[in-house]
């Protein structure tokens, strides 16, 4: 059996981890939590020179995207926060994933809250989550969607949790599959 995905996409200081938490809290299910900004911590802090740099942040979600797809496969529920804001990265996805078992949730916020939270958190580069706001949300299909501009992450991961049950078929991911990956056949389990 084929665990469930709840893919969360949106730009960084959305409020992805935020709703992650609180769908653990929600859910009857076991899921795991599987951010990619752990991925990245796991990395070692040594300076990584310019020109280096893409490949090795490339080869870092390409490696997450394989270990989401193995809990998956393994039958485990995940969810995951993701930043979509390269093409590729949503691609790899769709080659990966049962795309029956994806429930790809859109998760935006307002410019302004996005760059407030960005300068509370002192974490981010200033600007990252403006420089993702087009590219993230640019396939444009989605299972549900939550705005955490007015919302709390409890409202959204309630929200989440009662849409699970009776969400439609064809998911979202199948649509986005038969759209950008028309190479792949339907995962059958």
């Amino acid at each position: 059996m084929y665990g469930r995905i709840i893919f969360l996409n949106g730009t960084s200081s959305a409020g992805k981890s935020s709703i992650a938490r609180e769908l653990l809290q929600v859910l009857d299910e076991p899921y795991f939590h599987m951010p990619v900004d752990s991925f990245h911590a796991m990395r070692s802090r040594r300076e990584i020179d310019a020109d280096r740099l893409p490949d090795v942040l490339r080869r870092t979600w390409r490696g997450f995207h394989r270990a989401v797809a193995g809990m998956a496969e393994a039958g485990n529920n995940v969810v995951v926060d993701h930043v979509l804001s390269e093409e590729w990265r949503l691609l790899d996805c769709l080659g990966l994933f049962d795309a029956r078992e994806v429930v790809l949730v859109g998760v935006r916020c307002s410019p302004e809250e996005t760059q407030r939270r960005e300068r509370a958190r002192g974490d981010r580069p200033a600007g990252l989550a403006a420089r993702q706001f087009d590219r993230v949300h640019a396939h444009g299909l989605y299972d549900i969607e939550c705005d955490t501009t007015t919302a709390t992450a409890e409202d959204c991961a309630r929200r989440i949790g009662a849409f699970l049950p009776r969400r439609p078929l064809p998911t979202a991911f199948e649509k986005l599959r038969a759209r950008l990956r028309p190479d792949l056949r339907a995962v059958v389990r």
